[in-house]
């Protein structure tokens, strides 16, 4: 059975939902799933703290669905531009369309601090995300940077097949992050699960693989710590920020690097736009 084939028998009606407590919502998405054979087996997945399921947005105007974003961090994006979802405010600026364009795939490698801060973002704000194939996914550092557990459902083990289970969840969650584990998705699947993606307005993340025709791709990578002491001291301290490079490459924008200061400040992890060094002119003036 194809992605799409699975998907279409696995598909919520969104009226479906309607009425529904959370416990009700995530055995409904359970019982989908678990009806979706995957190479002649059934496949078994275990939701862990899992978010409810909500319709996706009608109006097409709308860069940020106003259901999903209740939250006091709600990034505005000019009404020009592609409906997206929130990102961690400091990385705007990087994204053409200043955050995750809904109905799209993107591909985030590298540091997890990055993919940390995605989630963080959008359940922050409200939205509903999935975070598939990733037992070691970060929750602390995710509530450090304002996450909201309970618009958090976690499958750390999704079965042999984790794509389809992606196509499924894309039914009803905001955001899906899809741990591959190494496997590369055939070009004929990604491309269903794309237009999927497209037809329910939800954004599909996937890391730790290969998925052709990611119109976004993010690679982040540490560059440095602060709080470390040097010399005889190196190694030794409290560690009090790291410094992240991130690198966006995508099918509209020509690749662009910018690095973030991460720091904790009030309990929390603080996304900062690393700042250039400036060396002012000395001016003479006579008087």
């Amino acid at each position: 059975m194809s992605v799409s084939e699975a998907a279409a028998q696995a598909s919520v009606p969104p009226d479906a939902l309607d009425g529904l407590s959370l416990p009700e919502r995530v055995a409904l998405l359970r019982s989908r799933m678990a009806a979706v054979p995957s190479r002649g087996e059934t496949a078994s997945v275990r939701i862990e703290n899992s978010a409810p399921v909500r319709p996706r947005p009608t109006d097409p105007d709308s860069d940020v669905d106003s259901d999903a974003v209740d939250g006091s961090e709600q990034v505005s994006v000019p009404t020009r531009r592609r409906p997206v979802l929130p990102v961690p405010s400091a990385l705007m600026e990087v994204l053409p369309h200043g955050g995750l364009v809904r109905g799209t795939v993107a591909s985030v490698s590298g540091a997890g601090s990055l993919l940390i801060g995605l989630v963080a973002a959008v359940t922050g704000a409200g939205g509903h995300v999935a975070v598939i194939g990733q037992p070691r996914f970060g929750l602390l550092a995710a509530v450090e940077m304002g996450a909201q557990l309970s618009k958090l459902a976690l499958i750390p083990d999704p079965g042999p097949d984790p794509v389809e289970v992606a196509a499924i969840l894309l039914d009803g969650v905001d955001l899906v992050v899809l741990g591959l584990g190494g496997m590369s998705v055939p070009p004929t699947r990604a491309r269903a699960v794309v237009a999927r993606a497209r037809s329910k307005g939800s954004t599909l993340v996937v890391t730790d693989g290969h998925w052709d025709g990611a119109e976004l791709r993010l690679d982040a990578s540490v560059h440095g710590y602060d709080g470390l002491g040097t010399g005889r001291e190196l190694g030794r301290g409290r560690l009090r920020g790291v410094r992240l490079s991130v690198c966006a490459r995508g099918k509209a924008m020509r690749p662009r690097t910018v690095r973030f200061d991460l720091r904790a400040e009030n309990g929390r992890i603080e996304w900062h736009a690393e700042q250039q060094e400036s060396n002012p002119l000395s001016i003479a003036v006579s008087t």
